[in-house]
């Protein structure tokens, strides 16, 4: 664990925004629903929210009910184009935002906290407008029908992952959500069934720690597992995302986050590196295939995952009206897709889902929504850009302060990546949970003996050296 690490110093270098301006502050405070009186009163569908511990900016709640033919999801999206009006103060600071950016030490939101973690939020216990998505699916949970309307929606409970993951494995889990773990399980069968490449490695994150004196804050690495409940949730949002893309490419109109096919270069690169590593990769079998049946515990594992990324390359997003996009297709997941789940957090949420509110009451999208959407998608390319830079600043930051003043300890790696022509190799140093480069050539998913050779806190970099 570490003190004193000023996350001030990434927010100023990456030119964060700060303070909302008055007017834009004044819409979120006095913010009003300008659907009410049109809303269908859904209130009596117990939902349960699922975030991480302390969130408040709560985008989604879920209703799931397993029938005699299937299953049927309800899917209430905090409706933030109700609240927010177009051409307005607030409308006009989001779209410079683009999403919100979330460091250690706090968030730097797309709408103000008034609104985002307040009025709009599916918080429990209150009446909240939604856009609510309604889910048929057949005994495979394969979509048969879906359709979203406005609503009116109030969450009785606010869950987190590990909450679900512990009841799931008790057999207690809210009867909302009883179903979650079976429809799942389904859903990532049909993933891997269409092709997608879902990486599911634990994640890197740095953790603050509660101490009883504000002025000795402490921040320590950690890697965040991934639990078969982060899936089963993705599966509700990536289900939403697919229908929605569906809808899109039908009306011929929308917003569409795309992403090629990998290349065969990458692929190859990744059987050679599984193949060095002892990983069998029967003939005929797909990637999607060979990642979903990988050991999440298994050095090995991390180090073909380490490479997959590469399979992932060129994501992008496509606006279309009237002519559809070349590439309709996002190839990880193997489907047409759109963002429309997460709106208080990221600005296309908001213009998408509009465009599937009006395919299904069967009106016009609004001119403000077909005036935005070429817009789109460089706003959200530059922001997602932005966001996964300052994702990386703070991890890097933590991670070179962490070990500043330990050069020369030696430690126990996992390697992820051998040395590639110039590119260095890799390591993962669990006892401190850093992932940095490591001179020498280690090979892949080796367990080695690593030597800590520099740390430069101001350029945050760390490096070490095999062998020890």
């Amino acid at each position: 664990m570490v003190q004193g690490i000023d996350f001030g110093l990434v927010r100023a270098e990456f030119d964060l925004p700060g303070a909302f301006s008055a007017a834009a502050q004044a819409e979120a405070e006095n913010a009003v629903d300008r659907f009410g009186a049109g809303r269908v009163d859904e209130t009596g569908i117990a939902f349960v929210t699922i975030d991480p511990p302390g969130s408040m900016d709560l985008d989604q709640a879920v209703h799931i009910e397993k029938t005699s033919t299937g299953y049927v999801v309800h899917y209430a999206i905090a409706d933030v184009a109700a609240v927010v009006t177009p051409g307005g103060a607030l409308d006009i600071e989001t779209r410079k935002r683009g999403q919100t950016f979330y460091l250690p030490d706090g968030s730097v939101p797309l709408h103000p906290r008034a609104l985002s973690e307040g009025s709009a939020s599916l918080l429990p216990d209150v009446v909240r407008p939604a856009a609510l998505w309604r889910i048929e699916l057949d005994a495979q949970a394969e979509p048969t029908s879906w359709q979203v309307r406005r609503a009116l929606v109030k969450s009785v409970a606010r869950l987190d992952y590990s909450t679900v993951q512990r009841d799931a494995d008790a057999g207690t889990l809210h009867p909302s959500i009883a179903a979650l773990p079976e429809f799942g399980r389904l859903r990532s069968a049909s993933a891997v069934a269409r092709g997608a490449i879902e990486l599911k490695l634990p994640e890197q994150s740095v953790v603050r720690e509660q101490p009883e004196d504000e002025s000795s804050v402490r921040w320590r690495i950690e890697l965040e597992p991934r639990t078969e409940a982060d899936d089963w949730n993705a599966e509700v949002s990536l289900l939403t995302g697919m229908c929605a893309g569906r809808m899109m490419l039908d009306a011929g109109i929308g917003l569409l986050r795309t992403l090629p096919p990998a290349e065969e270069s990458a692929v190859r690169t990744l059987r050679r590196t599984a193949v060095a590593l002892g990983i069998t990769w029967p003939e005929g079998e797909s990637v999607g295939q060979i990642l979903a049946g990988l050991d999440s515990g298994e050095p090995s594992t991390m180090a073909l995952m380490s490479v997959a990324p590469s399979l992932l390359r060129g994501a992008d997003y496509a606006a279309f009206d009237g002519r559809l996009p070349e590439l309709t297709v996002h190839a990880g997941i193997g489907a047409p897709y759109a963002h429309v789940t997460a709106p208080l957090r990221r600005l296309s949420d908001r213009f998408s889902t509009e465009v599937c509110l009006a395919i299904t009451a069967g009106t016009a999208v609004p001119e403000w929504v077909r005036t935005a959407l070429p817009e789109l998608p460089d706003i959200m390319s530059g922001s997602d850009s932005l966001a996964n830079k300052v994702d990386r600043a703070c991890i890097d930051l933590t991670e070179s302060t962490l070990l500043d003043g330990r050069v020369g300890e030696v430690f126990d790696a996992v390697v992820m990546r051998a040395k590639d022509g110039k590119r260095s190799a890799e390591v993962f140093v669990p006892s401190v949970a850093v992932i940095a480069k490591c001179v020498g050539t280690p090979d892949d998913g080796e367990r080695a003996k690593v030597r800590l050779t520099a740390v430069d806190t101001v350029k945050r970099t760390v490096e070490f050296t095999f062998p020890a």
